[in-house]
């Protein structure tokens, strides 16, 4: 890699992390339309039913990027990360319809985690690594916040390629990445039948499982624990805070995914330093 300061390229990762997020946004809102669409139209064929004439939803990379309100394509003035969004006042330039917060949010959180792990890790291939893997967070944590859906399209690749890494290695070695992703998913899925079993509900969602064998895949078993307990704590205080602010009723279902997502990263950033400061806390240090 070109020989730069590290501060270029942390403003490099912010730049390519702004663009990035731009095109999250897109996953995030058409891939569950898309896959919603196509389980209908396998779910008519299997059951021998007259196919449905409606067209697919728009697909994630080919079709343009519209207006959802007035499908008015967007030119390239409306599509600046973050800037589109402040310059047009957060509203769509044809219809004036108000665009939500959640893309100048999305694209200003990528940026700044794409920061954080070229920060972290440096020019490297690791950080190349780490950029995927953050990039696929941000957008199953979107897809699973909105729909509560946590698409096989993105864990079951990045869990392929958490184990792959591992042959060279990069974070982990293969016993480690193997077993991390074997005892990630298997202890999930033992709380999830255990729940079932007491309770007659269901806990999570099956998306849980391979997320969470992710996290094995790219850190090992010995991060497992710490990301449950972590995601089980960030999930707790702003589940009870969106419940006390009734942002969220205690009734409604709400996803696990992207507390482990947050967990899952927190940990991969830093987690030799909070065992550190942790062991130090408890005077085991």
């Amino acid at each position: 890699m070109p020989d730069l300061p590290l501060i270029a390229w942390i403003a490099v990762a912010a730049v390519l992390g702004l663009v990035v997020g731009s095109f999250l946004n897109v996953v995030i809102l058409r891939l569950p339309k898309r896959l919603e669409a196509q389980w209908r139209r396998e779910a008519r064929d299997i059951l021998e039913l007259e196919s449905e004439e409606a067209l697919l939803p728009p697909g994630v990379v080919r079709e343009p990027s519209h207006c959802p309100h007035c499908k008015h394509s967007l030119g390239v003035g409306d599509n600046i990360p973050v800037l589109s969004w402040l310059f047009l006042r957060g509203r769509c330039r044809y219809c004036r319809t108000p665009i939500s917060i959640q893309y100048p949010f999305v694209e200003l959180l990528t940026a700044v985690l794409s920061a954080i792990i070229v920060w972290k890790l440096g020019p490297t291939w690791a950080a190349l690594a780490g950029l995927f893997f953050t990039w696929v967070l941000v957008a199953a944590s979107g897809i699973d916040m909105r729909t509560q859906l946590l698409p096989d399209q993105l864990t079951l690749p990045t869990l392929w390629v958490g184990l792959l890494l591992s042959l060279i290695p990069v974070f982990v070695e293969p016993k480690a990445a193997i077993l991390g992703a074997a005892i990630g998913y298997m202890s999930l899925w033992s709380v999830y039948w255990l729940f079932k079993l007491l309770t007659g509900k269901e806990g999570m969602g099956f998306g849980d499982f391979k997320l969470l064998a992710v996290m094995g895949a790219w850190m090992g078993p010995g991060a497992l624990l710490p990301i449950i307990l972590l995601s089980s704590l960030v999930g707790a205080l702003i589940g009870g805070t969106m419940i006390a602010l009734r942002k969220h009723g205690r009734e409604i279902p709400m996803p696990f995914g992207p507390f482990i997502a947050m967990a899952g990263w927190i940990w991969f950033i830093a987690g030799p330093y909070l065992w550190q400061a942790y062991m130090s806390f408890t005077g085991m240090g």
